[in-house]
């Protein structure tokens, strides 16, 4: 093989690899994993701050105070109650792609005490009670736990995962 043949060679793979990589998609990133995880952090935190909103619009003592009509009774204030608790729960529902499983968890959990307690009140009054009654039994539970309130436990839940998206 004499000289000529063997420039010719290199300059013909020169050009293939010239061409070849003119023609190949540039990259966007090295690391797209990290380039995702940063955009979805604004997500994620849109997510955690819902369900803090959802857990204040759903905690027993804002929702009597919100949702307190005179004169109804009992079983009427129980349906508007767990009816709206369910109606704000399904609404944020898709928050739970962006949340930690207890995150979700702990907001789930919230809404079935919340639901509980308010047909557990609600079963053990007269037929004939008020709303008035029922909330007022509802109330009193809720200032008789010694834990705290559950709503607070899982706001403060919400919060701490949320501070960590943000370190």
């Amino acid at each position: 093989m004499d000289l000529t043949t063997l420039s010719l060679i290199i300059s013909v793979l020169a050009i293939v690899i010239a061409v070849y990589s003119f023609t190949q998609k540039p990259k966007k990133s090295a690391d797209p994993v990290v380039k995702d995880k940063f955009e979805s952090i604004p997500l994620r935190l849109q997510a955690y701050e819902r369900l803090v909103l959802l857990t204040e619009r759903i905690a027993l003592p804002n929702l009597i105070s919100r949702l307190n009509q005179p004169g109804i009774s009992a079983a009427e204030m129980k349906i508007i109650l767990t009816e709206n608790i369910k109606q704000e729960f399904e609404y944020n529902s898709t928050q739970q792609l962006y949340v930690s499983p207890v995150s979700w968890d702990a907001v789930r959990n919230l809404k079935e005490q919340n639901i509980m307690v308010i047909n557990q009140v609600a079963g053990t009054l007269p037929p004939a009670a008020s709303a008035s009654e029922l909330n007022k039994k509802i109330l009193e539970i809720l200032l008789s736990q010694q834990s705290g309130a559950i709503h607070e436990m899982v706001a403060q839940t919400l919060n701490h995962e949320a501070k960590k998206l943000m370190q």
